[in-house]
């Protein structure tokens, strides 16, 4: 497959960075990555979840430029149908949408209350009342698919978009030490093993610029 451009924030922090590579990498599509500095004032606002920002992550592909994670899940399908990044079943097809959707425009107290950080692990954390619900629907999400399609990843026994959309999230249940349900804690296993997952993670661990107002010890 034809190379792309990649532009990508923090590896570290930017939890919709990592759901763009990851879009790519399910889609085949090898991509050159232009990182976006930490200084950069529109990145560091949305990285602090100050406001949205259309900068990261943007593909850049055969003269099409698309940002926002769900358009670049879609332009990836499109181009690449034959990759499996949804379900083949229409019905199911349809949830795996929905779900990635739910995740992609909610969830608002989750994200600030648990802002993603993977280069450390909280053996206990105080979490935030509102964000309980938020925290509880995603349990919810999973045991429904997990159990209505198998496992081990939300729509079987292969990766799809919905994982992409929540990887970041079962990363952050591990960095907080968010009491869940068996089936919530091995589902997060699932995406800590997953070989993509550890190359990002190998990646983000090297990196040397920091945030101190996420890199705070609660």
């Amino acid at each position: 497959m034809a190379t792309a451009e990649l532009s990508l924030s923090s590896k570290n922090y930017s939890s919709w960075s990592l759901r763009g590579w990851l879009l790519c990498r399910l889609a085949g599509l090898r991509v050159i990555e232009r990182m976006v500095a930490l200084d950069d004032p529109e990145n560091r606002a949305e990285l602090l979840l100050l406001t949205p920002s259309v900068l990261v992550p943007r593909l850049d592909h055969e003269g099409a430029s698309v940002w926002d994670t769900l358009a670049i899940a879609e332009y990836l399908h499109e181009m690449y149908p034959g990759a499996g990044m949804y379900p083949d079943d229409r019905i199911v097809r349809a949830h795996c949408r929905s779900v990635s959707g739910e995740i992609h425009s909610g969830f608002a107290n989750l994200r600030s209350a648990l802002p993603m950080n993977l280069r450390v692990r909280h053996e206990k954390f105080p979490i935030f009342s509102g964000a309980k619900p938020d925290i509880e629907r995603v349990e919810a999400i999973w045991g429904e698919c997990l159990v209505n399609y198998g496992g081990p990843y939300l729509f079987g026994a292969k990766p799809t978009v919905a994982d992409a959309m929540f990887a970041p999230v079962a990363q952050r249940f591990l960095t907080y030490a968010v009491p869940m349900s068996p089936v919530a804690a091995a589902y997060c296993n699932t995406i800590a093993d997953w070989d993509l997952m550890a190359e990002w993670m190998e990646a983000a661990l090297a990196e040397p610029e920091e945030m101190e107002e996420l890199d705070i010890e609660f």
